[in-house]
C-alpha cells in the first residue's frame, strides 16, 4: 500500500493518519497531512485504492459518481435503477462502480485492516510517540475514522460528515474521545445522527460534534464547489484544539 508521509523535521512526534475521500490520495489530501505536520505531527495518508490503482483513479472515480449522483437518493438502493445505470457507464465507469458501490461492503472491511496494517507501520517508525496516535477523515474517510475508533483505542479521533460505524453497537467498544463534524445541509449523512448520539449516551462515550448551518457535504475540501472557508477555517481550528489536548 502506497502512502503520504508529512512531518517534523526532528524529533519525536505525535501521529495522525488522515483518511481520504472517495476520490483517492490526492493533493488536497496530501495539503491536510501537511498542515497537522506543520503543527507538529507525523501525518500518514494512505493511498486505500492502492491494489486497484489503475482503475480506482480520480477521474475515473469522478466520472462515475457524476452519473451516480444524478440518481435520486431514494432510488439508489433499487437493483432495477442501478442496473439500467451500470447500462450507461463506460468500460472504466463500470469497473470503478462495481469496486466502489456494489462491492462497497467488502471493500470498506479490506480498508479497515489497511488502516490497522497503516497504524502498525506509523508505529513502528522512530520519529512517532507510539502511544499518542490519532485518526480523521474526510465523507468515506470519515466512516472508517468511526469503523476504526471501534477497532483500537485512539487517541483522538476526528471524523469529517462520516457514516456510523456498522454495526452501531460497535460503539460500546470505542475508548478514546471523538469530535465529528457535520454540513448542515448533507441530509444523507445527517439522517444517521440521532441514533449514533444515542448509542454514544447509552455507552457513555466522550463525544462532541459540530453541524455547520447552510454548510454542504464536503464543506472542509477547498477543491470542491461545497467549500466553505468559514466552516472550513472553524473545523481546522476545532480539531487542532482537539489534537493538540489530546495528543500532546
Amino acid at each position: 500500500m502506497s502512502a503520504f508521509i508529512s512531518r517534523p523535521k526532528d524529533g519525536k512526534y505525535p501521529g495522525i493518519i488522515v483518511i481520504h475521500e472517495a476520490f483517492g490520495l490526492n493533493e488536497q489530501i496530501r495539503g491536510v497531512a501537511r498542515r497537522y505536520a506543520r503543527e507538529g505531527y507525523v501525518t500518514v495518508a494512505p493511498n486505500l485504492f492502492t491494489r486497484n490503482g489503475d482503475i480506482m483513479n480520480e477521474k475515473n472515480i469522478e466520472s462515475a459518481m457524476r452519473h451516480m449522483w444524478s440518481i435520486p437518493p431514494d432510488k439508489r438502493d433499487d437493483p432495477a435503477t442501478i442496473q439500467g445505470f451500470m447500462n450507461i457507464l463506460s468500460e472504466n465507469e463500470r469497473k470503478v462502480a462495481n469496486i466502489f458501490f456494489l462491492g462497497r461492503e467488502e471493500m470498506e472491511k479490506q480498508m479497515a485492516q489497511d488502516l490497522l496494517d497503516c497504524k502498525n507501520h506509523l508505529q513502528s517508525l522512530d520519529f512517532v510517540v507510539k502511544e499518542k496516535l490519532g485518526i480523521m477523515g474526510f465523507c468515506m474517510g470519515g466512516g472508517l475514522t468511526y469503523q476504526l475508533a471501534t477497532m483500537y483505542p485512539f487517541s483522538a479521533s476526528v471524523p469529517f460528515y462520516g457514516a456510523n460505524p456498522k454495526p452501531l453497537s460497535s460503539v460500546e467498544k470505542i475508548s478514546g474521545p471523538i469530535l465529528a463534524f457535520y454540513a448542515g445541509e448533507d441530509e444523507r449523512i445527517n439522517a444517521g445522527v440521532p441514533s449514533l448520539v444515542e448509542a454514544m449516551v447509552k455507552y457513555k462515550k466522550q463525544f462532541s460534534l459540530k453541524i455547520y448551518k447552510g454548510a454542504q457535504h464536503s464543506f472542509f475540501n477547498e477543491t470542491r464547489p461545497s467549500y466553505n472557508k468559514e466552516t472550513a477555517n472553524d473545523a481546522w481550528e476545532s480539531s487542532l484544539s482537539f489534537f493538540n489536548k489530546n495528543l500532546k
